[in-house]
């Protein structure tokens, strides 16, 4: 007994966070694992949307134009690993269910690294065709140069983007959906901050809404690393232990890429629609 709330007190706010959804009746377990989920999504939307209302105050209308026009552009991309790390959440839940601690910390290790492998090729893609992936969306001449910068930027930060959300998803999949929202809370007040900054204090436009978003999403990536590898839990990060399991991998991508795609789609046709309204001026 002892032991056991000492292992109770080591794992701090994971424990108190966290929902046992294996025992017991679900009804209300759903409502309170659902909640702070649902927060987060609409916060991760308000990312944008907070970029957009800063350029669009204090740096002028083509700044506000380029940001605005590469939300379908990130939104494509970020849903596609937002729905791999989907397929992350559902093999380390199943192991957890299953006990299987063994599996549950291949799974963990695999996810972290595909997130930052993941990243770093969107990063190195980005610097690559950014110009192209702009010209396509038929962006006006006055807005083609902002609307680049913008991208590569945004694109440079995915592997702090991408590592947060697959690390979302492995607290998601033991019942813990708070501590990812307190997370991005923090980061969410810091984007707003850093927009001020850079844009208002160093007279930045699109670059400084940009980089205020990759540092943010890189305290929320951090803050949440330092809770998986302090934490008790199965899903516990070892930084020695980082590699990717290809057997655990297959299983992730059979799951995730699907999800990946489904999520895909409506930015795909979000895109047609930005390219035809800026083929208008």
């Amino acid at each position: 007994m002892a032991q056991q709330q000492t292992n109770e007190r080591k794992e701090g706010i994971h424990v108190k966070n966290r929902i046992d959804m294996i025992n017991g009746s679900l009804g209300d377990k759903i409502i309170k694992y659902a909640l702070p989920l649902a927060v987060t999504g609409i916060l991760q939307q308000l990312f944008n949307a907070a970029d957009l209302a800063v350029v669009g105050q204090f740096s002028g209308k083509e700044a506000m134009a380029a940001v605005g026009s590469n939300a379908p552009v990130i939104g494509l991309l970020v849903n596609l690993f937002v729905g791999i790390s989907l397929g992350s959440n559902v093999i380390i839940a199943r192991s957890i269910g299953q006990g299987d601690n063994a599996k549950v910390s291949k799974a963990v290790h695999t996810s972290v690294v595909v997130a930052l492998l993941g990243g770093l090729f969107l990063t190195i893609l980005g610097e690559l065709v950014a110009p192209g992936v702009v010209k396509l969306l038929d962006v006006p001449e006055d807005v083609y140069p902002l609307a680049v910068k913008y991208l590569r930027i945004y694109l440079a930060g995915m592997p702090v983007i991408l590592l947060y959300n697959f690390e979302a998803a492995i607290f998601r999949s033991c019942g813990n959906t708070r501590t990812p929202l307190i997370a991005l809370t923090v980061s969410g007040l810091l984007n707003v901050l850093f927009n001020l900054f850079f844009v208002l204090g160093l007279g930045m436009d699109v670059d400084g809404v940009a980089t205020a978003t990759v540092l943010s999403n890189l305290v929320s990536s951090v803050l949440l690393f330092t809770a998986l590898m302090k934490t008790e839990l199965m899903i516990r990060i070892c930084p020695r232990k980082l590699r990717v399991h290809g057997e655990v991998l297959g299983q992730i991508l059979k799951i995730g890429i699907p999800a990946g795609i489904q999520g895909m789609i409506f930015s795909f046709a979000n895109i047609i629609i930005q390219s035809a309204v800026n083929s208008l001026g």
